[in-house]
């Protein structure tokens, strides 16, 4: 079965934000958004950390590690780029100045909840972390992720079974296989990887789709 690239990906997502935005990206996939946003828009990219106006990635062998991201990445910082205290980062999240985040996940059910920083296994992260706060207190929340685990389960169910970050918080979902919009109706697909019918996406989606 053909499949995006995890940079086709970032690049879908990259093409669905606005000029103007703030957008934070969360640990994993999402971080490489940073790198395939278009050229002509002005997007200032928030992390928790306490970072707002970050830029790309830095070239191999340039990078920075007094200056790293959420997820101890290094990257750059454009003209007008600023630190501030962590509890100021916070205060940002919370108070629904980050236009756009965008996130991994485990699952994410069909109405929009959110399972993103724990499923049970003994070297999991022990804490939700600032996932919480950016799921529910971003103006739009956006999923990036696989649509199936290693093993071929849908990671796009019914119910999520892994704990909770969010509660029909999640708006959009990008994975290597389309491009799905939850409405009130259902989800909706948007866009499949090419060759790929609808009925082999609903084959690994545990969720009625409508084309």
């Amino acid at each position: 079965m053909k499949k995006w690239t995890r940079d086709e990906m970032a690049r879908r997502v990259a093409r669905d934000i606005a000029d103007g935005a703030v957008v934070n990206l969360g640990i994993g996939l999402p971080t490489l958004v940073a790198n395939h946003l278009p050229p002509d828009r002005e997007i200032m990219m928030h992390s928790e950390n306490g970072v707002i106006g970050m830029g790309p990635a830095p070239p191999p062998g340039e990078e920075d590690y007094d200056l790293i991201n959420a997820g101890k990445q290094p990257v750059t910082l454009l003209p007008g780029g600023c630190f501030f205290h962590h509890a100021d980062s916070f205060a940002i999240m919370r108070g629904g100045h980050i236009d756009v985040c965008v996130l991994g996940a485990f699952q994410v059910s069909g109405r929009g909840d959110l399972a993103n920083w724990h499923t049970g296994a003994a070297d999991a992260i022990p804490a939700v972390g600032g996932a919480m706060d950016l799921a529910t207190g971003a103006r739009k929340t956006l999923v990036m992720m696989e649509h199936t685990t290693k093993a071929g389960a849908p990671k796009i169910v019914a119910e999520c079974t892994y704990p909770l970050t969010g509660v029909a918080c999640v708006s959009r979902i990008y994975t290597d296989l389309a491009v799905l919009d939850i409405t009130p109706a259902g989800l909706r697909v948007l866009e499949r990887v090419e060759g790929l019918s609808l009925q082999d996406l609903q084959a690994v989606t545990a969720v009625p789709l409508m084309g």
